[in-house]
């Protein structure tokens, strides 16, 4: 078993057979999309790619356990993966302000990220940790409510809650990183590598209790494992580009260092 809370150096399948079966809680994959002329991101065939990832993962993974897997609408459309996890859900990372330069189809405004749960065990999800407001008008909320199949019925939970609603499964609400986010640690990482810090947060707080271990098989620069340690999670993370590697245990230890001193703020 490797030790947790550390970023190791190497290819991701390689480093995933030192991992212990049945030993992770949640795995956070944000890997190749197999559409951009970056070296990493040169693969044959997306979908039998992803699926050798989740006949991995589904071999990690606790009962009950989650996966988030990055990538574009038909990332996982073409191979049979119901043999080892179950797909509950596509998210959708939806972001307007992409550059629309498409002259002979519409342009891909969104990422997929493809929710997978392990075995029958009910898994974990914190509702109350990833809420987000509420922008439905009081009169039309109201009305809702009324309806026979929430007063009586078995909806009668899905009632307003002050502390807001579901995310559901279309995110608009968390924008990409530019070159004056104050996040942003390499210029080379914006987009295809670094994600929001906002994101990888409600990923890991709604799939995951404090303690848990979170595997991160493409770490870039480190935005899972310092979100994991200021959440309190516990990580595992891969990395085969070492300046990225070493971008990634500098975060990690900013964050260390800001929890020693009282701060919990993002890009710390």
């Amino acid at each position: 078993m490797l030790n947790a809370n550390q970023i190791y150096e190497g290819d991701a399948f390689d480093l995933l057979q030192k991992v212990d079966d049945a030993s992770i809680d949640l795995v956070i994959c944000d890997g190749p999309y197999g559409v951009t002329a970056n070296q990493w991101d040169q693969i044959e065939n997306i979908q039998e790619f992803n699926l050798r990832l989740i006949r991995l993962f589904a071999a990690k993974l606790n009962e009950g356990g989650a996966l988030y897997l990055f990538g574009k609408p038909d990332c996982v459309d073409f191979v049979d993966y119901r043999p080892f996890l179950t797909l509950r859900s596509k998210i959708v990372w939806y972001q307007p302000s992409r550059l629309a330069q498409g002259r002979r189809n519409y342009t891909n405004n969104y990422d997929a990220i493809c929710y997978f749960v392990k075995g029958d065990r009910p898994p974990i999800f914190n509702l109350d940790a990833v809420r987000v407001p509420q922008l439905v008008e009081l009169e039309h909320r109201l009305r809702c409510e009324r309806v026979p199949s929430v007063v009586n019925g078995k909806y009668g939970k899905t009632k307003f809650n002050d502390q807001g609603k579901n995310p559901g499964d279309v995110w608009g609400d968390i924008k990409q990183l530019t070159y004056k986010s104050k996040e942003l640690v390499s210029r080379e990482a914006l987009n295809t590598i670094q994600k929001p810090e906002r994101l990888i947060e409600r990923l890991i707080k709604a799939s995951s209790k404090e303690g848990d271990l979170v595997l991160d098989p493409f770490a870039g620069v480190g935005t899972c494992p310092a979100v994991c340690r200021r959440l309190g999670r516990r990580y595992i993370a891969f990395e085969k580009e070492k300046r990225f590697a070493e971008i990634a245990r500098a975060r990690v230890q900013a964050v260390e260092s800001g929890l020693r001193g009282g701060l919990f703020a993002y890009g710390t």
